[in-house]
């Protein structure tokens, strides 16, 4: 599988397509191939698309040992695959903390994007009544991580998605990503500074404290455009046009 160097590991990524980039940024318990349909289609689009595992996840490499992680540093991560595959300016599109990525380079790295597709975007600072939602699920990861271990603690996260086979090579980017997840929230003056038309995408099973995170980050970027029971590659065609 190739590989590139990303902020001091080693990167899997996939490659599909010509044409305008656009790349993929997964989210919490995922990896390269929660894009596999969304890598062909939008190749058949038209467009050069690109995932990558992030570090941690997959075939791609961490530190060791790798407890820990932020926004910040999975930023850098997600930067250095564009800049290393030539394929900046690029449509940005990531899925829960991988829409916190997303959103970290359109704030201090704009110039490495042409639009993007915030989906199922964890921003509660901005949504205090999440704060009740978020203490439950952290009470039950941390039942189950004492009643059954790391991968216990996994499988009641992931619920009926639960695959312990390729659970086992996640548990390391889930609970550094999971401590990383709070480590940064950015200021309502920088999603006011935004200038490139972003997508806020919610589905029919997300959650009710994400839909109201979602709403308030749309609210104040200027040329957020919000979509409700939809999806992420949906949201990606429509910005390439």
């Amino acid at each position: 599988m190739p590989e590139i160097e990303g902020a001091g590991v080693a990167l899997n990524y996939v490659e599909r397509g010509s044409g305008p980039p656009v790349l993929l940024v997964h989210g919490l318990a995922s990896d390269v191939r929660a894009w596999e349909a969304q890598l062909d289609a939008l190749a058949q689009a038209g467009a050069r698309a690109i995932a990558y595992d992030r570090r941690g996840y997959g075939r791609s490499g961490a530190p060791e040992p790798y407890v820990a992680t932020t926004v910040q540093e999975q930023a850098q991560d997600a930067a250095a695959v564009l800049e290393r595959l030539a394929a900046a300016p690029a449509l940005l599109v990531g899925e829960g903390f991988g829409a916190l990525i997303v959103l970290e380079l359109l704030v201090r790295l704009p110039a490495l994007a042409t639009g993007a597709v915030l989906a199922d975007l964890p921003v509660f600072a901005f949504v205090p009544e999440a704060n009740e939602a978020l203490a439950a699920q952290r009470q039950r990861l941390e039942q189950a991580l004492r009643e059954e271990g790391p991968q216990g603690a996994l499988r009641a996260w992931l619920g009926d998605a639960a695959d312990d086979a390729r659970a086992r090579t996640w548990q390391r980017g889930f609970f550094a990503d999971y401590a990383g997840q709070a480590s940064w929230s950015p200021s309502r003056r920088e999603l006011r500074a935004i200038g490139v038309p972003v997508a806020v995408v919610t589905g029919p099973g997300s959650p009710e404290h994400v839909v109201a995170a979602a709403d308030a980050a749309a609210a104040l970027v200027p040329r957020a455009r919000r979509a409700r029971d939809g999806d992420a590659l949906s949201a990606a065609l429509a910005l390439l046009g």
